[in-house]
């Protein structure tokens, strides 16, 4: 598959319409990366180490936001907009596109980049707060979305994400407007919206057509952290870390459309968020998040790194939320690096018969922690337990008189063999003992007659 320059694929959505392909038809397993303020703090060179090492781990999306605030201005001092005002900039006047190093410019050559990389870039076109500001309104929307989507009309590796820790039902015209603006001029080019935490874009826009695959933001709370004392009776705000049950939520929707975890728990990033002297989420956390939504149904995940997702350097600036590294010490955390034996997993089957499957665990699924969650296809099982906990499967789901088991570990990647079993009955495997920090695993049962692994 060629992926770079004209050749690159764009990613559109499967037949199925439950998760993305290439162009081509291979399948695309959606690997994210949060890069929030990528093209606001850091140079060409800066961007370039940062591609290279994403690409590297096995990501192939890095989100990404144009304009978080209207100061905004990029490393070499150039803003983002006239005198902080998309009216300015885009009605009245357009962007300087003459200097090498201008706003407009320097973005497009970090797009450059992740493009040669193979890399795909969820870009946001404001944060949430610009909206909610007032500096986007219905007087300006319109020639904002349009020029963008002329703009970046040509580049395949663009998938456009509307919204940014907001909530849809504010400002609803706005955002819908914006949408329908550029999916007009931009129609090959998926398009899905970032959320606020522990709500789904499918709340507000799941109907509408420039929607094309829902998020969720699942946020980055415990299961024991209150929010506020009069939504103590709203359900959504009670899933806690259970970010699996948005996935399920979605994948009862008409239309079907893709779903996935846009913002789980950073790396790095205290329980709650705001309060440093909780304890921090990691490697161990990221790996729950990313496996229970994925095998929920989800058509990929999205990472974070608490220092990476704000490009935390030693330029003076005090960070947020407690943030301990900088960001190219942060390239390298656990949970980052883990990510891509997921997407390998995910892809060394089989993958759009993919189906969420929790009849086949015999007895309770569990709960929070405990809780097991089940994938197949029509020859292959995958059962994720985050606490080594022993599972019983209900044999007969999938093809085979006989099958095999076996043991992935999702720190490692590394695959343990547990023995050839006739298909049939009720049986129950108990996880080996692990030499690393983790607890979690996945049961793999395949038809004997395959060899996936």
């Amino acid at each position: 598959m060629q992926i770079r320059g004209d050749y690159m694929e764009r990613i559109i959505v499967s037949e199925n319409k439950r998760f993305l392909m290439y162009e081509s038809g291979q399948p695309f397993f959606w690997l994210g990366d949060t890069a929030w303020l990528l093209f606001q703090k850091l140079s060409t060179e800066e961007a370039g180490k940062y591609i290279k090492d994403r690409q590297g781990k096995g990501f192939n999306v890095i989100q990404s936001v144009i304009i978080h605030q209207a100061t905004d201005r990029n490393v070499y001092g150039e803003p983002a907009l006239y005198d902080g005002s998309i009216t300015k900039t885009f009605v009245s006047g357009s962007p300087d596109l003459k200097k090498p190093d201008s706003y407009w410019n320097h973005i497009d050559r970090v797009l450059d980049m992740a493009e040669s990389a193979g890399l795909y870039v969820g870009l946001l076109p404001v944060w949430g707060s610009i909206a909610e500001n007032g500096i986007l309104n219905m007087d300006n929307v319109v020639q904002y979305g349009r020029w963008l989507a002329e703009h970046f009309k040509n580049r395949k590796n663009i998938i456009w994400i509307l919204g940014g820790d907001t909530r849809g039902d504010r400002h609803y015209d706005v955002w819908d407007t914006l949408g329908k603006t550029i999916k007009t001029h931009n129609p090959d080019s998926l398009m899905t919206f970032h959320p606020f935490g522990r709500t789904q874009s499918s709340e507000w826009f799941h109907e509408v057509s420039w929607l094309d695959f829902n998020m969720f933001q699942s946020g980055h709370r415990r299961y024991d952290q209150k929010v506020k004392a009069e939504e103590e009776d709203d359900e959504r705000l009670w899933i806690g870390q259970d970010n699996w049950r948005y996935v399920v939520n979605d994948y009862r929707k008409t239309p079907v459309k893709p779903v996935l975890d846009g913002e789980p728990s950073y790396e790095s990033i205290p329980h709650g968020l705001h309060d440093p002297t909780q304890p921090y989420w990691d490697a161990n956390d990221v790996r729950r998040y990313a496996y229970w939504s994925v095998f929920a149904g989800s058509c990929g995940h999205t990472y974070g790194h608490n220092a990476v997702m704000q490009m935390h350097k030693p330029d003076g600036s005090k960070g947020s939320y407690g943030v301990r590294e900088y960001w190219y010490d942060a390239l390298d955390a656990a949970g980052g690096g883990q990510m891509r034996y997921l997407k390998k997993l995910m892809l060394s089957v089989p993958y759009f018969e993919r189906v969420p499957d929790q009849s086949v665990i015999d007895g309770d699924c569990g709960e929070k922690y405990d809780r097991l969650l089940a994938t197949r296809g029509s020859d292959y099982i995958f059962v994720y337990t985050c606490t080594r906990l022993s599972i019983r499967v209900k044999m007969g789901k999938i093809t085979g008189d006989r099958v095999c088991a076996s043991w992935f570990d999702p720190e490692t990647g590394e695959i343990q063999k547990a023995g050839v079993y006739e298909n049939k009955g009720i049986m129950e495997f108990t996880p080996p003992e692990k030499n690393n920090s983790g607890t979690d695993y996945v049961l793999i049962i395949t038809d004997s007659g395959k060899d996936y692994f």
